[in-house]
């Protein structure tokens, strides 16, 4: 059990915290990882965590926890990952779910696997006049300020070998992944928020800068923050939910194949 485990010498404490935002993906990632998912609640905290163990590549029996946002968003998703963090200390920080695919570069079907490189926020800047910004909707001017964080040097080898063809049964695309504050349902405002930006973005959410910028706030020993999101729409006027089942499922598949067959605890 996570609550008696005794951290290792570099002061973690379990595999990873894998945080989900909607009962679908967390659904999808609990059935995949098949075991047993032991509630965990910890006094004065409302959060619901739930644990389970795993056997990692060289045959040693890990620790991996999950928990769900409460609503959508970067802010809840930073909330949650930096409460986890803190409280149970994982080598490595993961987002499962869905997401839009929005690639220009590249083909996208329905359950690829998106993992980026690099995550960038397109939603903050200055409100101006229409007269003062390129970027502007109707008499609304936008001067965008984008952040950004990158991944982990190493896991970004890792994630580059397994995006090449044939390197493994998963549909990889790896690159940039735009997050804002708003679903996206509408290709002109893709073209003119995002791609008018960084024409290279292959996907679209919510949640995956507060996933890094938890990791990035944590104080040591800090976890190496991954996002892992499946294709479920095209953030077009013909958006569904048809598709998320499939997405949650693919997205759940590799993170369980990464953390049983690729990455090292030590």
């Amino acid at each position: 059990m996570l609550e008696n485990k005794i951290r290792d010498d570099e002061g973690y404490g379990c595999a990873a915290v894998i945080c989900t935002t909607t009962e679908t993906e967390t659904r999808s990632l609990m059935q995949t990882f098949g075991g047993t998912w032991v509630p965990l609640r910890r006094p004065h905290d409302h959060q619901h965590y739930f644990e389970t163990s795993f056997i990692d590549k060289h045959g040693t029996e890990q620790w991996v926890l999950t928990c769900q946002q409460d609503i959508m968003g970067m802010a809840a998703a930073s909330a949650l990952a930096t409460k986890a963090t803190l409280v149970f200390r994982p080598r490595y920080l993961i987002m499962c779910g869905i997401a839009a695919g929005i690639s220009k570069m590249a083909d996208q079907v329905y359950g690829d696997v998106l993992v980026p490189s690099e995550v960038w926020d397109y939603s903050t800047g200055k409100v101006v006049g229409p007269d003062e910004a390129e970027l502007h909707f109707g008499g609304i001017g936008f001067l965008p300020r984008p952040q950004s964080k990158r991944i982990d040097p190493e896991l970004k080898k890792l994630i580059d070998r397994l995006s090449a063809p044939g390197a493994c049964e998963f549909h990889v695309q790896t690159g940039l992944l735009a997050c804002g504050t708003s679903v996206m349902a509408n290709q002109i405002a893709i073209d003119k928020r995002v791609h008018a930006l960084e024409p290279t973005t292959m996907g679209l959410d919510m949640e995956s800068y507060g996933i890094f910028l938890g990791a990035e706030s944590a104080s040591d020993p800090r976890p190496k923050a991954l996002v892992i999101k499946s294709v479920c729409d095209y953030a077009n006027e013909l958006k569904s939910d048809e598709y998320q089942t499939l997405a949650a499922f693919t997205s759940s598949r590799f993170a369980e194949y990464l953390l049983t067959k690729e990455l090292d605890y030590s």
